[in-house]
């Protein structure tokens, strides 16, 4: 029997429901009604946040990592999630499964094989690797710093955005027996705050997220594509995007109806045995020691650069390579942040917050870097010491890049039917995920929000992602999540100082230590 989760909402919220839904809707509108003058927009909002904001970005993630740090190893680590009593509403193995499923998702397939070999083909200009030089130890080190970057990119940083907001919330609302939402945590910080002001800082969140989710939808239907294009010869068609997008929404709309036990658990746990399988296939197939060796180095490479590659900037290069990549990442995850967030601290009850913090921020990232690890070492291998081409075919393409690695191992189409499958799922969980907290946010912080509500939050962020896909593409579904992310992160700042001062207030309540 599943343990009772306090802190249930209130009900339907017309204010934050029906200004998110008009807020999306009357963007999405704007878009399609003028589809070039869209297009152009969403090019110069994207230049002008990452060009501008940039280092706002980069110094939020690591006040939000130091902030997690902090809170980890302090006495405010002891406290449990729920009180003293709070038992844990699911296993530990459920737990991890749920957490990762919800938490990168389609990307890991996405940009597991492309990122890697795009950093390798075109490393930025950096004191640890140098473009365009054909030499032996040069393309090493360019491997090298490769892996790097995308540790850093789905490390600790991603992870830590995630870790702030989910502990904020699930503190307010298994402690204090609030509701799991952030106008809950903002009205309990400063209990003197306008209700408009909290609704709308609710509808912030219920935009970043569901943009930020359609901009994973989005990449999946692509992968999708590609991947069916490469088995069946679809064809790379818009129209053949928006089939697969409205199919895997359905599917996604069945799996949030059924709720968080019957539909969403039982899919992440399906969707991590499928990736782990296909994953420990590349391995023993693949180069296993060359990967295993580099397992090891690269995690010794992120460490001895990491105060480095978190600060780096640009700012002596005056390149334009973090735009493209760090930046839109962060704001990537920001905009993710929300919906993560939330559902990470609806299923940490009964935690203890060290125990959440370690579990939160070290299995996901170490199994992130294993799995980046199979991926982008094994096509570097390609690159290095076979017969390549999986550069070429990222550069052209980034979802190609995928089934043009797959290539080169046995049972090719196996292979690559099941890396659509793994895409397909992960496409699912994203979506009725989110979905389910959207419908939490507008519903009050409800944990068992309606049908109704899951059913068309399931919905809008499919038309969503399709329609952003119609605009513009991948550059605007980039552009969504940037722009959403980017004010958001002012909010995550606020969390993170406010949970350390919520926590002292109850451990302190006199004003000692």
């Amino acid at each position: 029997m599943a343990t009772q989760v306090p802190g249930s909402g209130t009900g339907f919220n017309p204010t934050v429901f029906y200004g998110s839904i008009g807020l999306i809707a009357a963007l999405l509108s704007l878009a399609l009604v003028n589809h070039e003058d869209a297009e152009a927009a969403f090019g110069a909002i994207q230049r002008f946040a990452t060009v501008n904001f940039g280092w706002f970005l980069i110094l939020t993630v690591n006040l939000l990592l130091f902030t997690c740090a902090y809170i980890a190893i302090s006495r405010y680590g002891t406290v449990r999630l729920g009180g003293k009593g709070a038992k844990p509403e699911f296993t530990r193995p459920a737990w991890f499964a749920m957490l990762f499923s919800a938490g990168m998702g389609i990307g890991l397939l996405f940009y597991g094989v492309a990122e890697p070999v795009m950093h390798f083909s075109n490393p930025p200009l950096s004191q640890f690797s140098t473009p365009n030089v054909d030499t032996t130890r040069q393309l090493a080190s360019n491997a090298q710093h490769a892996m790097g970057l995308t540790y850093l990119h789905w490390g600790l940083h991603a992870w830590a955005i995630y870790v702030i907001i989910a502990l904020g919330l699930g503190y307010v609302a298994f402690n204090r027996g609030k509701t799991l939402s952030i106008g809950s945590f903002l009205s309990e910080l400063w209990p003197a705050m306008p209700k408009i002001a909290i609704d709308l800082v609710d509808i912030l969140a219920i935009v970043a997220t569901v943009c930020g989710v359609a901009t994973s939808l989005g990449f999946g239907a692509s992968q999708i594509n590609a991947g069916l294009t490469f088995l069946f010869g679809t064809g790379d068609t818009l129209t053949a995007k928006m089939v697969i997008i409205a199919f895997v929404t359905s599917l996604a709309t069945l799996s949030v109806a059924l709720g968080l036990t019957k539909g969403i658990k039982l899919l992440s746990q399906a969707n991590m045995a499928l990736a782990i399988g296909l994953a420990l296939f590349l391995l023993i197939a693949g180069p296993t020691v060359f990967l295993l060796d580099s397992f090891i180095q690269n995690l010794g490479y992120y460490a001895q650069r990491f105060i480095y590659l978190s600060t780096w900037t640009e700012s002596y290069t005056g390149g334009k390579w973090q735009i493209d990549w760090t930046i839109f990442y962060y704001a990537w995850w920001i905009s993710w942040s929300p919906f993560v967030g939330i559902f990470i601290a609806r299923i940490s009850y009964g935690r203890t917050i060290r125990e959440f913090i370690l579990g939160t921020l070290l299995v996901p990232v170490l199994f992130t870097f294993l799995w980046m690890t199979i991926f982008g070492d094994s096509a570097l291998y390609i690159e290095l010491f076979g017969e390549g081409g999986i550069a070429k075919a990222a550069a052209d393409s980034l979802p190609n890049a995928l089934f043009a690695f797959l290539q080169h191992y046995p049972l090719t189409s196996l292979l690559s039917g099941a890396a659509v499958i793994i895409v397909a799922t992960f496409f699912v969980t994203s979506a009725d995920s989110g979905a389910l907290v959207v419908a939490m946010i507008a519903s009050g912080g409800d944990h068992e929000a309606g049908f109704i509500p899951r059913v068309t939050w399931a919905i809008a962020m499919g038309v969503l992602a399709a329609g952003l896909l119609f605009v513009g593409g991948l550059s605007a579904l980039q552009t969504a999540a940037i722009v959403t992310g980017l004010p958001f992160a002012i909010v995550l700042l606020i969390m993170a100082a406010g949970t350390v001062r919520l926590i002292h207030r109850d451990l302190y309540p006199e004003g000692e230590g």
